[in-house]
Parts: structure tokens; sequence; C-alpha cells
């Protein structure tokens, strides 16, 4: 049994981070300047000149390298991470806080009061136009 590791196929490291970014090849064909086609090629491509990878890489906003060595388990594992975090201080992933510093219930309050007073304006403004006439 052969336990060499198959080489990295750089097109479907591309269209992986694709997908996973939500961006469709027809945006990523204008992105680079070619056709949607081309980046289906591209896509089908183990191996592609550097030149066009730091393009798609760009437009994708990672780097060569992570399209170089992207990998679904090490993926997975990354996200995995925003679980194992000790929550117990009221700190979340990266340590940010991330407790609601004011009451949602005033927020929405206040714009609804500010809907009504918007509502009120337009009807004195348009009983104005009304009496103009």
């Amino acid at each position: 049994m052969n336990t060499a590791t198959k080489p990295k196929h750089i097109g479907r490291n591309i269209s992986r981070i694709r997908e996973l970014k939500g961006i469709k090849q027809e945006a990523l064909a204008i992105a680079i300047g070619v056709s949607q086609q081309s980046v289906s090629n591209i896509e089908a491509s183990e191996n592609i000149n550097e030149e066009k990878l730091l393009e798609v890489a760009k437009a994708l906003g990672v780097t060569a390298e992570a399209i170089k060595n992207f990998s679904e388990e090490a993926m997975i594992n990354y996200f995995n991470t925003f679980n194992d975090t000790d929550f117990s201080n009221s700190q979340g992933a990266f340590g940010h806080n991330h407790q609601c510093t004011f009451n949602p219930l005033d927020k929405v309050v206040e714009l609804y009061e500010r809907l009504v007073q918007a509502e009120k304006e337009k009807v004195e403004y348009l009983e104005k136009l009304l009496k103009g006439k």
C-alpha cells in the first residue's frame, strides 16, 4: 500500500476558498479580469502560474500561501477553536467582551419613537401642501 501524500490541487483549493467566502465564479472572473470559463479552468488545474495565483489570492482576500496550504481539516480545526474558549470570565474568542452594553429593547423603543416622529413631520408637511392649493 502506497502512503505517499498527494500533491496539493491548487485549483480545488481556490474553488473551496471561493465557496467558503460565498463568491461566485463570475464575481471572481470579473475581479481578476478573465471569463467565468477561465476561472472554471483555473479551478480544474492542479497547478497555476504564480502571477495568476497572486491575482486570485488578492481577489479572494487571502495570501497565495493560504491557497497553497489550504486543507479542509485545518479549516475545521480552526473553526472548532472558537468553541474551546473559556467563557467563565465573560471573554469570548480573542479575548473580546461579548456582553451587550445596552438594553436592546431601549434601542427598539428609541428607533420606533424616531420613526413615529418622522411620520408626524411628513403628515404636517403634506397638510401644509394641501392647504396651499
